[in-house]
């Protein structure tokens, strides 16, 4: 089968590939950037009103055994609108490792060179891809694209050496007579709802959703308790990331105590810390424990294995905030940390200039509401 489309050519083996962000057939949404961390299996199908797409479909769910969410999940990405009957079956299917993308307007299949040359791509866990099978393969589509992912091996092994986050981790910045003041000013103020920022009509907002983050935030607004929190940062940590990194952070965003309380399931699913006009600015995230009496609520990098990171008592944990993390469920007690985001001076242009593409209602950032990191 020759490639008529008039996209992009498939991607090359070993290459980074295209990201998206895309609707289902059954109403829900895929990005692909969550999906890191895991094997994917993307069959671009066409029209399975075409006997042919259905056919090839049949095949590679020969190995739906194979597909789990920590593993490898299968996205089927389709050009037209499946016949109700066919809709039916595969919304019957569908779950958090298998769905079908309703590529309609072609681009998805565009982009990875699948628009009249249909085929399965195969990514590794950092999103390079692997395998490209198209259905013309002299061995078979199905027969070939089975054997790749049985072939699979686990998540942690997919490199062939251990793989290691490019986390940073410095013990004692704060002083442990700091962390316990913070713990019992949270326990005698309580916090509130925690959300998480998400661009909806092109504007960013604040939402909350408990199937994707679980916690409870105080604000410290005492200027010399902040100053006192701020100062130890620049004296103990930011000289250890320009040092470690390569980046002289200059401001911080939030100062806060943050608490994921095992009463009421504490988590924050996997996501990236940088990715809309709220966020854009955030350059490294920061999250020192300031207390260590608790089980679970350990930071995981998927796209780096599911080695678990738990900074200690005062001590920090600093990662880029374009690195997909998450914070697994607590199981015991309740984890306290402070978890600010560090910046520069060109991010804090940045920042004021993305005023314009916050929603109604939320905070605008004016130059002094940041706090300047200054030793």
């Amino acid at each position: 089968m020759q490639n008529q489309h008039s996209g992009s050519p498939p991607p090359r083996l070993g290459d980074p590939v295209p990201g998206f962000t895309a609707a289902t057939v059954t109403g829900g949404t895929v990005a692909l950037h969550v999906d890191a961390g895991r094997w994917v299996a993307l069959a671009f199908l066409g029209s399975l009103a075409e006997p042919r797409a259905a056919q090839e479909l049949a095949e590679l769910l020969g190995a739906a055994a194979l597909f789990n969410e920590d593993h490898l999940v299968f996205y089927g990405v389709l050009t037209a609108p499946p016949p109700p009957a066919a809709l039916q079956q595969l919304a019957a299917i569908s779950g958090p490792s298998v769905a079908f993308i309703a590529d309609y307007a072609g681009t998805i299949s565009a982009a990875y060179g699948a628009q009249g040359a249909p085929r399965t791509v195969v990514l590794d866990p950092l999103q390079h891809a692997v395998a490209d099978i198209p259905w013309d393969h002299p061995a078979g589509h199905g027969a070939s694209v089975r054997q790749v992912l049985h072939g699979l091996p686990p998540v942690d092994q997919s490199a062939g050496v251990p793989l290691f986050a490019p986390a940073l981790v410095v013990p004692r910045v704060f002083d442990f007579a700091l962390c316990d003041f913070l713990v019992r000013l949270y326990e005698a103020m309580g916090g509130e709802e925690s959300g998480f920022l998400l661009d909806q009509d092109g504007k960013t907002a604040t939402v909350v959703n408990h199937r994707l983050k679980r916690r409870r935030d105080l604000r410290i607004v005492d200027p010399e308790l902040s100053r006192t929190m701020r100062e130890q940062v620049a004296r103990r940590l930011v000289p250890e990331i320009e040092r470690f990194l390569g980046f002289r952070a200059t401001r911080m965003d939030r100062c806060l105590v943050s608490c994921y309380d095992s009463a009421t399931g504490g988590y924050f699913f996997r996501h990236r810390d940088n990715l809309n006009a709220g966020a854009e600015h955030r350059r490294f995230a920061v999250s020192i424990n300031l207390n260590h009496d608790f089980d679970g609520c350990e930071l995981i990098f998927p796209e780096f294995g599911r080695r678990r990171y738990r900074p200690p008592l005062g001590g920090a944990v600093v990662f880029s905030c374009g690195m997909l993390h998450e914070v697994t469920p607590i199981t015991r007690g309740k984890r306290y940390a402070f978890v600010p985001f560090l910046y520069g001076e060109a991010e804090a242009a940045l920042r004021a200039r993305n005023n314009a593409r916050l929603a109604a209602g939320e905070a605008r950032y004016v130059e002094g509401d940041d706090d300047r990191l200054v030793a």
